[in-house]
């Protein structure tokens, strides 16, 4: 009776220890982190997937626009970046949420939904999002607009907020448009299953679309989904120092030669001169605002 009182003391002793251990993890994972805490390490956690516009490996060279402008970054600040690997946009944020990320960088869409529970840098891009289908023998497709959508099942990355814009699309022209949210694919991945058949139809960015699909000659992506919209990397909305941080170096990188080689290499020059004037015209709307403030504060 002895002895098996002392295993059982054993027992409760280790599951107390492992309960107190649990309750430390949990509430390190939960303490905020912010730009203080980043730099007193010098460590930036950043959470991302592949992709071609991401991050990719050719001939052992890592490309991608998003790692390219994480390596300026790392130069430019004197961080560590380490970058974290997922196979999908979903294990990025959900890793986001529970702090073991700081900055998930992937060219994410700036909308109304979203700004509600995260923070974003300054425009980093401009993308629409497309219909990705299957061309026949004579190059031909089923959907040539988005009025012949009705019935049409649309695969889409698992939590992407292109949900809320193919939901907007259906009642803006009455139609019936099923949604499936596939687990640990991305847009790469998606492309690949309507080529060969597996589903129908697919939606994901533009840019993403292009490169992709130039290593299939079946595959169409003219019809849009949605407008033009700004892409950015996404932090947690107690994060505003390192938002505030991370924004003034992106200004600096934005101005140089190198960003603009890099930015004209993934979107071409059209884009990047068509980013540049909105954030000039921005820049113009905000010098306007602080000085109507200015002018009215003077007449109080």
């Amino acid at each position: 009776m002895k002895e098996r009182g002392r295993k059982w003391l054993h027992i409760v002793a280790i599951a107390m220890i492992l309960a107190i251990a649990s309750t430390i993890i949990i509430q390190h994972n939960n303490t905020p982190r912010d730009y203080p805490q980043i730099a007193t390490h010098g460590v930036l956690n950043v959470g991302m997937y592949h992709s071609p516009l991401s991050y990719n490996i050719i001939n052992d060279s890592i490309t991608g626009y998003d790692y390219e402008l994480l390596q300026m970054l790392k130069r430019l600040s004197g961080w560590d970046v380490k970058l974290h690997h997922e196979t999908s946009m979903s294990r990025c944020m959900q890793k986001l949420n529970n702090r073991t990320y700081d900055v998930v960088a992937c060219q994410t869409p700036i909308t109304s939904y979203n700004t509600h529970k995260y923070l974003f840098s300054k425009p980093l891009s401009l993308n629409k999002q497309v219909l990705i289908q299957r061309t026949d023998s004579t190059g031909n497709v089923s959907i040539r607009n988005q009025l012949d959508l009705q019935g049409c099942t649309l695969h889409i990355v698992q939590d992407s907020p292109t949900r809320l814009r193919i939901e907007n699309l259906a009642q803006e022209t009455g139609n019936t448009i099923h949604i499936c949210e596939t687990h640990n694919h991305n847009c790469d991945s998606l492309v690949r299953l309507v080529a060969t058949g597996a589903i129908d139809y697919a939606v994901c960015g533009e840019v993403n679309a292009a490169m992709i699909a130039a290593n299939y000659d079946n595959i169409n992506y003219d019809t849009a989904i949605g407008f033009t919209q700004f892409m950015s990397w996404v932090m947690r909305p107690e994060s505003t120092i390192l938002c505030d941080s991370l924004n003034r170096w992106i200004s600096v990188i934005q101005q140089s030669d190198e960003y603009r080689e890099l930015y004209t290499q993934y979107f071409g020059t059209k884009n990047f001169e068509k980013l540049q004037r909105i954030g000039q015209r921005a820049q113009g709307e905000k010098r306007d605002t602080t000085h109507t403030e200015t002018v009215n504060h003077s007449y109080e």
